[in-house]
C-alpha cells in the first residue's frame, strides 16, 4: 500500500502528550508503524561522554506510532485524511495524495 505520511510532510498530532502540536517528519520507519515528527514527543535520554560527543542529559524526540498523526490540509492546517488520485494521461500518469479535507494535491 503507498504510504500516507512520509519524510518532509506537515503533520498534526492527534492524541497523547503533545494533541494538536503540528511538526515536519523527520523519518518514517514503516516495519514498525511510527514517525519521527521534529519538535513532538520529546524525551530526555542520559547520553555518555564520547570523543565526539558531550555527555550529559540531552532532549531528543521519540517515535509516534502514525494511527496519532494526521498529514495537515496545505489549504488551512487543520487535520485531513489522506486519498490518491491520477493525474495524467498514458504513459504520464502518476499517483498522487490529495487532501480528502479540501481535495488539494499534498505533493506536487
Amino acid at each position: 500500500m503507498a504510504a500516507k505520511i512520509r519524510k518532509g510532510d506537515k503533520v498534526v498530532v492527534l492524541t497523547g502528550r503533545d494533541k494538536g502540536r503540528t511538526g515536519e517528519v523527520i523519518e518514517v520507519r514503516p516495519d514498525q508503524d511510527r514517525a519521527l515528527v521534529r519538535g513532538v514527543n520529546m524525551v530526555k535520554r542520559h547520553q555518555r561522554q564520547t570523543a565526539q560527543q558531550e555527555g550529559g542529559i540531552i532532549s531528543k524526540e521519540s517515535s509516534v506510532h502514525l494511527s496519532n498523526l494526521a498529514v495537515a490540509d496545505p489549504k488551512d492546517g487543520k487535520p485531513t485524511r489522506v486519498g490518491f488520485k491520477f493525474v495524467g494521461e498514458g504513459d504520464a500518469r502518476k499517483k498522487v495524495r490529495i487532501a480528502k479535507r479540501s481535495g488539494v494535491e499534498i505533493d506536487g
